[in-house]
């Protein structure tokens, strides 16, 4: 797929003072155009592993040691001022919770315009245009009147929509997702994942798809690595994962996935 090496190569241990091994040795790539599920149940990782990409990990007292290669620049090396630039503008995140994400004393329009402003600037009615083309591109209303409600006021599928459509603002090579489903019932789910493909496919935007839902792993990834115990045990195409799994803890996990009925 990729004739100049991966866009994100991943080699890192992190953890935290009472837990020091949450990750060893955890090594992955993540190609450019491409959508990779990450998949861990609960307490492998996985948002450890996310928080250690972006650096953040350290705001939650904790440690991470390796190589963070993103367009071939190690972001483990890099400074604070540098990886500001990183966050948002190349590499954009949405965070699990999406009623917890957004300030409740800010509307849409302003929550947008401080994510705009921090990689970009330019007249406001030509800035408030591109809101409204962002919001209709996520499938949320491209209205003054939707700019202007709280977070309370929409439901928690618009909530998550709206925390994709700023991860997607300033069209990043690479949006990290972690658990974008996880609080949503499952029609919303399904949209979000016809979302997140067809942003792919349009933006050609490479997914970092962090989830403990196999079958959404299932439909939406074109590859798949398995985190168990702090480190990834396999990796492969979907097809290859799902079919035939390699790992015994890869063979249990889809063991355990819901059978279609005869």
């Amino acid at each position: 797929m990729n004739r100049v090496g991966p866009l994100l190569s991943v080699r890192l241990s992190a953890g935290y003072r009472r837990r020091p091994d949450v990750l060893r040795d955890a090594s992955f790539d993540v190609e450019r155009g491409e959508i990779l599920g990450l998949v861990g149940e609960s307490g492998s990782g996985k948002s450890t592993l996310a928080l250690s990409i972006l650096r953040l990990l350290d705001y939650r007292g904790g440690a991470v040691s390796g190589e963070i290669r993103f367009q071939d620049k190690n972001l483990a090396l890099a400074s604070e001022s540098e990886m500001r630039t990183v966050r948002g503008r190349h590499i954009g995140f949405v965070p699990q919770s999406p009623t917890t994400s957004l300030n409740p004393a800010l509307r849409i329009d302003t929550q947008l315009n401080e994510v705009w402003t921090a990689h970009a600037n330019g007249a406001l009615d030509r800035r408030r245009a591109s809101f409204l083309s962002l919001l209709e591109s996520v499938s949320l209303p491209g209205e003054e009147s939707f700019l202007r409600r709280y977070p309370h006021e929409l439901s928690v599928g618009q909530a998550q929509r709206l925390l994709i459509a700023m991860a997607i603002l300033h069209k990043p090579r690479l949006v990290i997702a972690d658990e974008p489903t996880s609080a949503l019932d499952v029609v919303t789910q399904a949209e979000i994942l016809k979302l997140f493909s067809r942003l792919n496919q349009g933006l050609d935007m490479a997914v970092l798809y962090i989830s403990h839902d196999l079958l959404s792993v299932s439909s939406l990834c074109h590859r798949v690595a398995i985190l168990h115990e702090g480190e990834i045990v396999e990796s492969g195409p979907t097809r290859q994962i799902f079919n035939d799994p390699r790992h015994p803890y890869t063979q249990r996990l889809i063991e355990c996935m819901p059978k279609n009925p005869a």
